[in-house]
C-alpha cells in the first residue's frame, strides 16, 4: 500500500504560481479544471474544492426545516404592499 503524501516543499514561480504535486492532487481528488477556493486561516493557506465547501454547508444546514424561499416571500410582500397602495387610491 502506497504511503499518502501529506507534506512536501513547493516553490512559487516569479508570477506567484505553484504546482501542487500529482500525488497530493490525486489524494485530494483535485482534477484539471476544478474550482478551488483559497483562504488564509491562522497564517496558513487553505485550498479546498468549491464543491467540497458547498457540500459541507448543505450538511451543516440539512437539519433546518425547508421553508418558502426568501425571494418568494419578498415577492409576496411586494404584491400585498402594491395591492394595499393601489387599492386605496381607487
Amino acid at each position: 500500500m502506497a504511503k499518502l503524501m501529506t507534506q512536501t516543499e513547493v516553490q512559487l514561480d516569479s508570477q506567484g504560481r505553484l504546482v501542487i504535486p500529482a500525488q497530493l492532487r490525486r489524494s485530494l481528488g483535485f482534477e484539471s479544471g476544478d474550482s478551488l477556493i483559497a483562504r488564509m486561516e491562522d497564517g496558513r493557506l487553505i485550498l479546498e474544492k468549491a464543491e467540497t465547501i458547498k457540500q459541507r454547508l448543505r450538511n451543516r444546514f440539512a437539519h433546518l426545516p425547508q421553508t418558502t424561499s426568501l425571494a418568494e416571500e419578498l415577492i409576496a410582500d411586494r404584491r400585498a404592499e402594491a395591492k394595499r397602495e393601489f387599492g386605496c387610491q381607487r
